[in-house]
């Protein structure tokens, strides 16, 4: 089933939703410790969505969600008090797929998530491998707070080792699925 990261501040908030969702099958990982870490803490946890607040302390939410954008394609739904459309089409201009605001009936969370999720889904270009993120679709190659876009070859090459990962492949298997 698919992981959703929550991160939120509010701890009766965070583990309602902890429980809402766990209740219907998926993963739930939260994150708890904010400050400059917490970006990276995020893509530890290898999320299929993450739910992101806005105002948490040590950290900024749209810079959380900036950073998360410009590395993935992880969906990200902004949950969050601020109500302005100011605040809203600000967190939509950097890449947020999604915004509510607080408080938010669970049944709409839950369908913005599946609907997030199935769209998602069926664009699934992301590959992970440890630590490395590799996002097929742009090419883009990711390791901690470095990333660099590889030339077409070496893309389909390197996908093909990633999506084996941790099992090796064989130069034929390589030969056919990069060159055919």
């Amino acid at each position: 089933m698919s992981r959703i990261v929550i991160v939120e501040d509010d701890d009766f908030l965070r583990e309602e939703m902890e429980h809402t969702f766990k209740n219907l099958g998926y993963e739930v990982p939260s994150v708890t410790d904010f400050g400059p870490e917490t970006a990276p803490a995020v893509l530890e946890l290898s999320p299929d969505l993450v739910i992101l607040d806005i105002n948490l302390p040590g950290t900024n939410g749209y810079d959380l969600c900036r950073w998360l954008k410009s590395r993935t394609t992880i969906p990200v739904l902004i949950l969050t008090g601020r109500d302005s459309l100011k605040d809203e089409l600000h967190g939509l201009d950097l890449g947020a797929d999604d915004f509510l605001t607080k408080p938010c009936p669970p049944d709409r969370l839950v369908a913005r998530v599946r609907r997030l999720l199935s769209t998602y889904a069926s664009m699934n270009t992301l590959i992970r491998a440890g630590e490395i993120s590799f996002d097929m679709d742009i090419c883009r190659l990711s390791y901690k707070d470095q990333w660099m876009i590889l030339p077409e070859t070496q893309a389909r090459l390197l996908s093909v080792l990633m999506a084996a990962y941790p099992e090796t492949v064989t130069y034929g298997q390589i030969c056919e699925k990069v060159w055919g």
